[in-house]
């Protein structure tokens, strides 16, 4: 019994921290400072150097951070992380890590709408294109690659629609072209998917959803696997190159399993600066010691609310994959076992009036634009979080103008699916 590995719950309780060596505290304490004091003219340089791991900046590393690193890794899988400001930051080093001015990667067109505008948009500015494909179609994905790709981007639980991917089928396609495969594991979290074992090679969240769990602290994470070689293409030259700012230190050959997180670390989140406030990071620890239990309530919630939809008289569809009469109910068997998760979209026969009637009429759910709460959440992705898309684009991203997203909190079933009702009725 001694050799069992720690199970989930344990290791979200007990992972990457440890009582403070200072005090006994026994929660990881809030390291609310800018700077840290070396211990000799020595070990400033070797810190600065890379010779040596420990805190500098908070800007670079916090011990409040480290702890949330350590324990994201741990749930993961991954041999790394880096805990930044937001999702949206996670992605944003992730692709300066690997990108160069003209270089593509691919995305599947079942995404979160703020990602889809930051690939479509924002990424110009750096000269990075995205190329897209269906995740209902695995061939698109092949279709895309070209000698400039350098990247397979997709989600394991799409948002909004709740769709899950076939990661092993997609992460063969990647493996076959020689590229990494990211998979943003937000809706999943690794208490439902841990996409390492799938064949993904990196893995990002947005610690604001379901990991911090309720709704008071923005933050985002990269987790490296550790499975991909970084150097054997040429492709990747910050982390196969000598670094001129590191007095020409290769980092895929000086640390090995830990390059990707320690690049993002050292070379993006220094530079670019989108780093996550020890605060934040003490919050999401807090929330995420309760992820298992608060993970399970609400994709049991989830299916009790869906399935009571799929009967209603104002509903045309219910899209959720914890349906046996979902299309990808197998996939969700296969990879999220213990519950399809906690979003998920539907229609209503009325359309676009129909769905913004009736999130102004909700009285329980909050309508706001986040998912991942304890309290449940209401949204029409038309008029909102998606409506910078083209008609075309938001059917194809699952946010048509009938859709309504829910993300089920851990409140009474029954107290739920009353809310809904009236605010339909």
């Amino acid at each position: 019994m001694a050799d069992k590995p720690p199970g989930f719950d344990t290791l979200a309780i007990h992972a990457g921290g440890a009582p403070d060596s200072a005090t006994g505290a026994r929660i990881t304490p809030i390291y609310q400072t800018t700077a840290f004091v070396f211990n000799d003219v020595q070990h400033a340089s070797d810190l600065f150097a890379l010779r040596a791991f420990g805190n500098i900046y908070t800007r670079i590393m916090n011990p409040t951070q480290s702890v949330l690193e350590g324990k994201v890794a741990a749930l993961e899988g991954g041999t790394a992380a880096l805990s930044v400001a937001s999702g949206h930051a996670a992605q944003l080093l992730v692709f300066h890590t690997m990108m160069q001015p003209g270089d593509e990667f691919i995305a599947s067109r079942q995404l979160y709408g703020g990602s889809i505008n930051q690939f479509n948009h924002s990424f110009k500015s750096f000269g990075w294109h995205v190329v897209w494909a269906d995740a209902d179609d695995i061939s698109s994905f092949e279709k895309a690659i070209s000698p400039k790709t350098k990247a397979i981007f997709v989600e394991s639980i799409a948002n909004p629609g709740g769709r899950v991917t076939d990661l092993e089928a997609i992460a063969k396609v990647a493996k076959k072209a020689g590229i990494p495969l990211i998979v943003d594991n937000t809706l999943a979290t690794p208490y439902l998917c841990q996409p390492f074992k799938h064949g993904a090679n990196i893995v990002v969240h947005s610690l604001t959803k379901f990991m911090g769990g309720h709704g008071n602290s923005m933050g985002g994470v990269i987790v490296d696997g550790g499975n991909f070689d970084w150097s054997k293409s040429g492709k990747y030259p910050l982390l196969s190159e000598p670094n001129e700012s590191y007095h020409g230190i290769k980092l895929h050959e000086t640390f090995g399993g830990i390059a990707f997180a320690i690049a993002c670390r050292v070379l993006g989140l220094r530079d670019l600066g989108p780093s996550i406030a020890p605060l934040n990071s003490f919050l999401i620890l807090t929330g995420m010691e309760t992820l298992g239990l608060r993970m399970q309530r609400h994709c049991d919630n989830a299916l009790k609310v869906a399935t009571w939809l799929s009967t209603h008289k104002n509903v045309a569809w219910v899209n959720y994959a914890g349906l046996p009469s979902d299309k990808h109910h197998a996939l969700q068997k296969k990879y999220a076992p213990k519950g399809a998760g906690a979003v998920f979209t539907f229609g209503l026969k009325g359309g676009y009036d129909a769905g913004v009637k009736m999130v102004s009429s909700v009285k329980m759910l909050s309508h706001l634009a986040n998912v991942g709460d304890t309290r449940s959440l209401i949204i029409h992705p038309a008029s909102t979080t998606h409506s910078q898309l083209s008609p075309d684009q938001l059917i194809k991203a699952g946010a048509g103008p009938d859709v309504v997203r829910l993300s089920i909190g851990i409140e009474d079933a029954d107290d739920i699916i009353a809310d809904i009702d009236q605010a339909m009725s």
